[in-house]
């Protein structure tokens, strides 16, 4: 029987099959923190979950609501400092995988969180950085999701505030920045990856029922196409089941 689903549950899905069991995975809130966890749940048991409020090897029964959550430290196998968390596991380059979004992204995967608009005279004053800039330079590679849509996927950012591959494709490396990067941008409609060349991010797959249309409608720029795009493969009955529980069990739980 066809498994129908939502384009939120294919978005986190495919994040996280793109995680790997021998991850040590910086996660943030919302749908980084439901892919991270329904990874652990599934294919990477062993994948170590790290927090910004310190948490390390945190096993949430139900996914938080911040980064404070009790949930988070009553689960981990340790509870650092955030100092000792940015300095020696972050900036010590320990972190294999970081999960970032934001309110606006370019075709090179720079990410604003700061302002929409001039920055002294803003349309919107957004709630800026946090660890964010340091998350984008310091892990070994970057996953982003986004829901694709023509305010976020902007032609220019008015404030770069996380450095993806810079205006240009060249400015990790002209910077001396070791680390590779966004290496996924995945979103609700499809899935890009950085060109091996110009590092512009490029559509490689797109998910079930998705249009090209339907992409170039969401996006501010022309998105460019791999060679060979790919469907995405659609979620499986257990990688549903799997997810709709945590995310019920959380609703449970909040709702208390």
């Amino acid at each position: 029987m066809t498994q129908t689903f939502t384009p939120n549950e294919m978005m986190t899905i495919t994040a996280a099959r793109a995680l790997r069991n021998e991850d040590v995975c910086f996660v943030g809130i919302g749908a980084p923190s439901a892919a991270c966890n329904l990874a652990r749940l599934t294919h990477a048991p062993l994948i170590t979950l790290i927090y910004e409020s310190g948490t390390i090897g945190t096993r949430p029964n139900v996914l938080p609501l911040s980064i404070g959550d009790g949930e988070l430290c009553d689960t981990a196998l340790t509870t650092v400092s955030v100092p000792e968390m940015f300095r020696y596991w972050l900036q010590g380059g320990r972190i294999t995988v970081g999960f970032l979004g934001g309110a606006q992204i370019d075709r090179f995967a720079n990410l604003n969180t700061t302002v929409v608009g001039d920055y002294h005279h803003p349309k919107v004053r957004l709630p800026g950085g946090g660890g964010a800039p340091e998350i984008a330079t310091n892990c070994g590679e970057i996953f982003i999701t986004m829901a694709m849509g023509k305010r976020a996927f902007v032609e220019k950012l008015p404030f770069i505030t996380s450095m993806g591959h810079g205006v240009t494709g060249a400015e990790r490396r002209a910077l001396g920045v070791k680390s590779k990067g966004p290496t996924r941008l995945i979103t609700d409609l499809c899935v890009f990856e950085p060109d091996a060349q110009t590092k512009e991010m490029t559509i490689v797959s797109i998910h079930p029922g998705v249009t090209r249309e339907q992409i170039a409608e969401n996006c501010a720029w022309a998105p460019a196409y791999a060679a060979n795009v790919i469907e995405t493969p659609p979620p499986t009955k257990l990688e549903l089941e799997v997810l709709r529980d945590i995310q019920a069990r959380t609703k449970a739980a909040h709702a208390a």
